[in-house]
């Protein structure tokens, strides 16, 4: 059995690296969470790589693979997750990678990652949605989580971008970021609720998805946890940089940021409850089951963020609850990556040969 590549490949890149992002900003110490977090960043780049000499090898094997996943309507919108694996990984280098690279070099990996991922983010905004319009035969019943992952990545660049704003001039240079980055975070705020209500329409409507898409579901908290996240880092830095109407922005860190957590609580447990009743049925391993670590990873940075603006010990065992369902997740979907690659692809001589192909 060969697993073909896909998109959603990079989703294994953005749950280990959510890991090495959510560490170091819990409201409390842990302690050795900084060299598991540096662990969880080294692996994460390692997976980029690996999977981006993967994409290229596909391609060089067959030229018009990117246009086939982009003209699926189920594989198209998992092009979100390349942008989000950039940026996550860039995330990471300006939090934790500085021990290892230096400070100059980490805020340039950090941007250059930023910007690439954020132009891609941008792409698949606009285009798969284009695509899903003029292209795609969509069903009543064919909502998924996923529909969310090529809507979420200019929300991540809002999110990563509050950490480059600092490191720009004072002045226009930081003013534009922070509003650019403020325009990101409004694109997947609309966009983000109206793909939500389809989703809920769906479920509502034709119960619970298919198996082996059902983990799905989990991806909402993405752009939930996100979102919170986005909105209290953004906050935090616009009094000093807008002081006309900083305040303004930083207030809303709170009065956006509580309600949407009150929901993601709800769909937290809806999430769970579906799951766990799949798991009694029979949970097919998939590589979806990577939407169990990076949206979870945004609950738990959204929670410290409520912490830090707040002080409430209600958003601190939040944050706590979060991690430990982002590790429970990470294990859990690395089992999954094993069992895929591993029983019959590595131990039988047709497997040993995917080995070597993915390696290459």
């Amino acid at each position: 059995m060969r697993l073909p590549y896909g998109p959603n490949w990079y989703a294994a890149t953005m749950g280990t690296g959510i890991v090495a992002v959510v560490l170091p900003g819990l409201p409390f110490r842990v302690p050795g969470a900084m060299p598991v977090a540096l662990a969880f960043w080294v692996a994460a780049s390692l997976l980029l790589v690996t999977t981006v000499a993967v994409m290229l090898h596909e391609i060089r094997q067959d030229g018009s693979l990117l246009r086939r996943h982009y003209d699926d309507p189920v594989m198209s919108h998992f092009y979100g997750a390349p942008a989000m694996a950039l940026m996550t990984v860039g995330a990471g280098a300006i939090g934790v990678g500085a021990d290892v690279l230096g400070a100059r070099t980490s805020v340039v990996l950090g941007a250059v990652l930023w910007v690439a991922g954020t132009l891609l983010g941008l792409w698949t905004a606009i285009a798969v949605p284009y695509r899903a319009i003029t292209r795609h035969e969509v069903a009543d019943d064919s909502a998924t989580g996923g529909w969310l992952m090529p809507v979420v990545p200019p929300m991540v660049s809002a999110t990563t971008g509050a950490a480059l704003v600092p490191h720009l001039p004072a002045g226009q240079p930081r003013e534009t970021l922070l509003l650019v980055c403020y325009a990101l975070f409004g694109l997947t705020v609309i966009a983000g609720f109206l793909v939500l209500n389809q989703l809920w329409q769906r479920l509502i409507r034709h119960g619970a998805l298919a198996p082996t898409t059902l983990p799905t579901v989990w991806i909402v908290l993405g752009f939930l946890g996100q979102s919170t996240t986005a909105v209290h880092h953004l906050g935090a830095l616009a009094p000093s940089v807008v002081p006309g109407y900083g305040h303004a922005l930083s207030m809303l860190a709170v009065c956006y940021g509580v309600p949407v957590w009150g929901f993601t609580v709800l769909w937290s447990a809806l999430a769970l409850a579906l799951t766990v009743r799949q798991v009694r049925d029979g949970l097919p391993v998939a590589p979806t089951w990577w939407s169990f670590t990076f949206p979870v990873g945004t609950v738990a940075t959204g929670s410290s963020a409520l912490a830090a603006s707040t002080g409430l010990v209600l958003f601190e065992i939040g944050a706590a609850v979060a991690t430990l369902g982002l590790l429970v997740g990470w294990f859990a979907a690395a089992y999954a990556t094993l069992r895929l690659f591993a029983p019959r692809s590595v131990l039988q001589p047709e497997g040993c040969k995917m080995l070597v192909e993915v390696q290459h």
